[in-house]
């Protein structure tokens, strides 16, 4: 008798896999048409590839000299403050990773714009508050290139604003830094010709430490500094309160955003060097998807072929079953979300593989029970009862493997990793389930093609 919890898992199983493959279905949109709601890795559809390194040697110190953050928890601690950058910018299914000691990977697939996400996700965000000095007038130290005529004067450092160039004497002691703020965002509504501003609030002891300091020092620049670039230097007019400020400038509005963004996410502990960056065009992602597609529907079809002409009969309930083996992984993958790559399609094609070598044991051990004269129903389920285990155990050393490429592979490799332990966990249900349920429905037969 067919089981009933087969038929109804296998049911369950492909509409959920035929709605997460294409939701808009569904919904009545057929615009996509055949084309599945599947996250593409950056081989696939393109983006944007970025190595880093990060500085430790140049991790800021603090009065006594020690660096303020441990060097071995830096990179870990960047990774975390990049991977809110990206989530921020609205990017897919980023990879941000560790390599080696102090090297940071990051992948982007569909990126666009590459040039803005390298100075976004790896601007160092160190963000300081301090004055304007008023004994020392810049231009008596600085020409008209930028450089210095004579020493500056102790207790002084020199930067630049960023919209004028105008060189600045700012007084090196640090009032205030980025720590403090608790968010930022893009606000239109102070700018008198709607220019885009980054209002921040703080914390509350940053709220009381502002106030503080705006109020010893009423009628003076306050230079709000980031990465040693002057944003803005306003005139402070009175005592400010409440815990908010605003950074002015000739901002776009995705400079702003952009701004607002790595304040929010904070500094990151040490600034970051690109070691190595590349991008994927689109047209070679088409191509790749292309020639991998071809490549994975006529191998399917030749195994499928194949199989039905040996096995006859049988083997059209094998191709049956191989059928919803890549219907229920393809639906598998759309619904974790994960990130379909190339080595992510070997992976469905290997577990194809291992799905019609599944059958074969199955239909051979079906065949020497046929051969010893025992009856169709008889030699179906000793078939099946004896290969049980010679698969069971295959597919379980694959899955180890598989799990093991997942935990210390990168990149790639874990792609492959995952399209290999869902395909294998898929496999044994189709093979050993729902083929069986196939057999069962036609078990008064007396006669099997095989």
């Amino acid at each position: 008798m067919v089981k009933r919890w087969v038929v109804i898992l296998t049911v369950l199983l492909t509409g959920g896999s035929l709605y997460k493959l294409y939701p808009g279905w569904f919904k009545g949109d057929f615009s996509s048409g055949w084309k599945p709601a599947l996250n593409l890795g950056l081989d696939l559809q393109g983006g944007t590839y970025l190595k880093y390194e990060v500085m430790v040697d140049q991790i800021p110190k603090d009065a006594s000299g020690k660096p303020t953050v441990d060097p071995k928890e830096a990179v870990d601690r960047a990774i975390e403050i990049m991977r809110n950058r990206v989530d921020g910018m609205g990017l897919k299914e980023p990879l941000i990773q560790r390599e080696g000691d102090n090297y940071i990977v990051v992948q982007l697939p569909g990126d666009k714009d590459p040039d803005r996400t390298q100075r976004t996700i790896g601007a160092t965000a160190q963000l300081a508050f301090k004055l304007v000095s008023d004994r020392y007038n810049a231009a008596d130290y600085v020409d008209a290139a930028g450089n210095t005529r004579e020493p500056l004067p102790d207790g002084v450092e020199l930067m630049f604003d960023r919209d004028t160039k105008e060189p600045m004497l700012i007084e090196t002691p640090l009032l205030m830094t980025g720590e403090m703020l608790s968010d930022a965002q893009v606000d239109f509504s102070g700018s008198q010709f709607g220019e885009p501003e980054i209002a921040f609030d703080l914390t509350p002891a940053g709220g009381d430490l502002f106030a503080s300091i705006t109020e010893e020092n009423v009628k003076r620049r306050l230079a709000i500094i980031l990465d040693g670039v002057v944003q803005s230097a306003p005139v402070i007019k009175d005592r400010i309160g409440g815990g908010r400020g605003v950074i002015t400038g000739q901002f776009t509005v995705d400079e702003a955003k952009d701004l607002a963004l790595v304040l929010r996410s904070g500094a990151l502990p040490a600034p970051l060097e690109v070691v190595n960056k590349y991008v994927v065009g689109p047209t070679l992602g088409a191509d790749t998807i292309r020639a991998g597609f071809l490549a994975a529907v006529f191998g399917t079809l030749a195994v499928l072929l194949y199989i039905g002409f040996y096995y006859r009969v049988s083997g059209l309930i094998a191709d049956l079953a191989l059928i919803f083996n890549l219907v229920f992984l393809m639906g598998a993958l759309a619904a974790f979300g994960a990130t379909l790559t190339l080595p992510g399609i070997a992976g469905i094609v290997l577990t194809l593989g291992m799905s019609v070598d599944s059958n074969v044991i199955i239909f051979e051990r079906i065949r020497e029970e046929l051969r010893l004269g025992k009856t169709v129903r008889a030699s179906v389920d000793a078939g099946y009862k004896h290969a049980f285990w010679t698969i069971f155990d295959s597919h379980v050393t694959s899955l180890i493997t598989a799990l093991v490429l997942f935990q210390f592979g990168t990149g790639p490799i874990k792609g492959f990793a995952i399209t290999l332990s869902l395909g294998v966990s898929i496999s044994m249900f189709t093979a050993l389930f729902v083929s069986k349920a196939v057999f069962d429905a036609r078990r008064a037969s007396t006669t099997l093609s095989i």
